[in-house]
């Protein structure tokens, strides 16, 4: 399991050409979220595969959606009947974004490459271009496998520097590529096609994607309003913090952009307020514009509140329009003009993970609807994103911004932290902690250990004699600009606000002897960290010791115990798009397996890797076993490593495919306020272990599981072992 998270750089050096036997090297950010420090690390195309080291393709790739989309069999199936359709005569075939080889390997097939020796330009030829070192030298060995490392040319380059006479011998007929995201062009589609067209490909070259068309749905969802609309969630509040102050309703908010989620999840508490409607058409054959707008008419079907549009977008994969790829919910029936073509049209009725839909957001209060009246809408797309803004006519667009008075104060947080702070329920819960804290102590210094803006301003709040000194080690600076801006509200002055960095901390209250930390508190949240496990936000436990010198003896620690939770799941989806790849589309892709993490068939000594889900969002899903304590951290003792043995007895008869673990907060021990993160809650990822074979229990004399947990604070990794235990007769 990866104790970093991995940012891969946009370049490479050196910049050249890569053959299969030619050395590179890449530099590669690694962040550990338990300490909050990064370094470049430097991937060699010579890393040993067993080597032990944090930068081999395994431990860069085992946690990424690369497996999810090898396993999307519909996707696979669509691009190799376009491709077998596209590329039917000997040619220079282009395939940008080239990942493990399989878009190369099928236009390598398509023109017979396959079966003869070495790259013949006569007979066609395939270039493979793919950036990303790691994945390059996967690509390597899948091509070994299938006998065709000396029959595609692969280069290790971003395609923008690719060069005609230097790296490829000519300009492309065909480009093959799959470089899309779940809003389309987040992975620089458009930039990417814009140079390809230019210096890369011959004049109306062939492509595959033939065309992709983007399609939106307004809807009204009580949930969705939750994930952006703060001002809302307030006013239900009613506890006397303003984390938006009179005026400034923005101030806290979503960014500006499409927002990937399995909208099927949601789909009983959506309302429908429009039929589907047409936005853009992308036309990979032919330069790309870098921006465009429209104005779309769009009339209710329905009387409501418009709280967002959901998006998603048909492939069109050959000229012919024989094969189409839908990123639809599933409450999309096939597009009337596509049933015409009697095409082959492959739907999202799957549940996979690498593609979703994508979620626009409107401000609040959201825009009202009457059935059968019509809306007018302005779309925009820039080289990277799509955006929607309501018009109050045909000619004058609504300013959605008119609040943003101060974007240099302005923070922006995730969908669901904004839920979570109009949660009136986890409110109520954290401001008892709160109180409870701050009544037992006498003009209390406490230190906000995280980024919780919550806490800074509930303390400052409720105890009008506190000194409050919030580390921000994400927020920063701006943190304490939003602590200005809301200070009024919540009455407090910004004199009892003291901002150190964690570096400054000791030196500051070292030197004023009667100052030492009483309250020590933490949410947990750590700015950025939205995609890491559970026990990845321990950091405040770990800095904990540091802070030793200037920490008061009877320091209260809030949280002050973690309960690591975990339960067996039915988890068929998610199992089915992490387990192991064997031939896809005729070729062999076992060589993958290991490094990309899958479940599944794996040797005794493989063990999948744990990944962080929203757990409501993974397809089908079921608990089978009660909920039961592996393990309990105590934060009021230094880090150690942790150990906890525990039996688990199935409540439900199925199929078990894995493990779910979460940690539950003890917010107060006195008077035991606990504050879950677990499968039912929404708006925290859970870790998942899946199991190497799904396992049918609560049948005959299985009825129960043995699981034990082992956790290193030094590097954030969590082992788990687990036996299944059989009935004594």
């Amino acid at each position: 399991m990866l104790s970093a998270i991995l940012k891969p750089l946009l370049f490479t050096f050196p910049r050249r050409s890569m053959t299969s036997t030619a050395s590179g090297r890449m530099f590669q950010l690694q962040t550990d979220p338990l300490t909050g420090k990064s370094e470049w690390v430097v991937i060699e195309e010579e890393d040993d595969e067993d080597n032990g080291l944090q930068t081999t393709p395994k431990a860069l790739l085992a946690t990424t959606s690369y497996l999810d989309m090898l396993n999307d069999s519909r996707r696979n199936a669509a691009y190799r009947l376009a491709i077998d359709r596209t590329v039917t005569t000997p040619s220079h075939v282009l395939d940008i974004g080239a990942g493990t080889g399989l878009l190369s390997m099928m236009a390598a097939r398509a023109m017979g490459i396959s079966d003869s020796s070495g790259i013949s330009s006569s007979k066609g030829m395939v270039t493979a271009c793919e950036s990303y070192l790691p994945m390059v030298k996967l690509m390597r060995k899948v091509l070994r496998a299938n006998a065709m490392e000396g029959k595609i040319r692969l280069i290790n380059k971003r395609s923008d520097e690719l060069e005609v006479g230097l790296d490829i011998p000519s300009r492309a007929d065909i480009l093959v590529s799959e470089i899309l995201d779940s809003e389309l062009l987040g992975e620089g589609l458009i930039p990417t096609l814009q140079h390809a067209h230019d210096k890369l490909l011959v004049e109306n070259p062939q492509t595959v994607p033939y065309r992709a068309t983007t399609y939106g749905q307004l809807v009204e969802c009580t949930y969705l309003r939750e994930m952006h609309d703060l001002v809302h969630g307030e006013a239900e509040a009613l506890d006397g913090i303003h984390l938006l102050p009179s005026g400034m309703p923005y101030l806290l908010a979503v960014k500006k952009q499409q927002f990937a989620m399995h909208c099927n999840a949601i789909k009983d508490e959506i309302k429908l307020l429009s039929e589907p409607f047409k936005v853009f058409d992308f036309d990979f054959w032919r330069r790309p514009d870098s921006f465009r707008e429209t104005d779309l008419r769009i009339k209710a079907k329905s009387d409501g509140t418009v709280h967002a549009i959901i998006s998603w977008w048909l492939l069109q994969l050959d000229s012919e329009g024989t094969t189409f790829y839908s990123t639809g919910p599933n409450w999309i029936p096939c597009p009337s003009d596509v049933k015409e073509l009697k095409t082959s049209f492959v739907s999202s009725e799957d549940w996979c993970d690498h593609w979703k839909q994508s979620v626009w957001f409107f401000p609040s209060p959201g825009l009202p609807v009457s059935k059968d009246k019509e809306v007018w809408l302005h779309a925009a797309h820039t080289e990277t994103s799509i955006s929607y803004d309501f018009k109050t006519s045909c000619n004058e667009k609504e300013d959605s911004n008119l609040d943003l008075h101060t974007p240099d104060c302005q923070l922006f947080l995730s969908p669901e932290r904004i839920a979570l702070y109009g949660d009136s329920g986890w409110r109520d819960m954290m401001l008892n902690a709160i109180k409870n804290a701050i009544h037992r102590k006498v003009d209390p210094l406490c230190l906000v250990a995280d980024d919780s803006i919550f806490l800074a301003v509930a303390v400052a709040h409720l105890s009008k004699t506190s000194q409050v000194m919030p580390l921000f080690p994400g927020l920063g600076k701006k943190g304490m600009q939003y602590l200005q801006k809301a200070s009024m509200d919540n009455s407090y002055t910004m004199d009892r606000i003291e901002f150190l960095r964690r570096k400054e901390l000791l030196p500051s209250l070292q030197g004023s002897l009667q100052r030492k930390i009483d309250l020590f508190i933490a949410e947990p949240f750590y700015y950025g960290n939205d995609n890491v496990l559970p026990w990845q936000n321990l950091r405040f436990w770990k800095e904990r010791p540091l802070l030793d010198p200037v920490v008061s003896k009877d320091v209260l620690i809030m949280p002050c115990r973690g309960l690591l939770k975990a339960c067996a799941m039915y988890l068929p989806d998610l199992w089915k798009s992490r387990c192991c790849l064997k031939e896809i589309e005729g070729f062999d892709n076992s060589v993958v397996n290991t490094t990309l993490g899958a479940c599944g068939g794996l040797p005794v000594t493989e063990d999948s890797p744990f990944l962080p889900y929203f757990i409501w969002q993974c397809g089908e899903t079921k608990i089978l076993s009660e909920v039961t304590t592996v393990l309990e951290f105590d934060f009021s003792k230094p880090t150690r490593s942790c150990s906890g043995k525990t039996k688990v007895q199935f409540r439900e008869s199925g199929i078990c495919h894995g493990f779910v673990l979460w940690i539950d907060y003890v917010m107060d021990m006195e008077k035991n306020t606990v504050l879950s993160t677990g499968p039912d809650k929404r708006n925290w990822k859970q870790g998942v272990k899946l199991l190497n074979e799904p396992v049918v229990v609560g049948h005959g004399d299985l009825s129960s599981t043995e699981i034990e947990a082992f956790f290193d604070p030094s590097n954030g990794e969590l082992i788990l072992r687990h036996a299944f235990l059989r009935n004594q007769r």
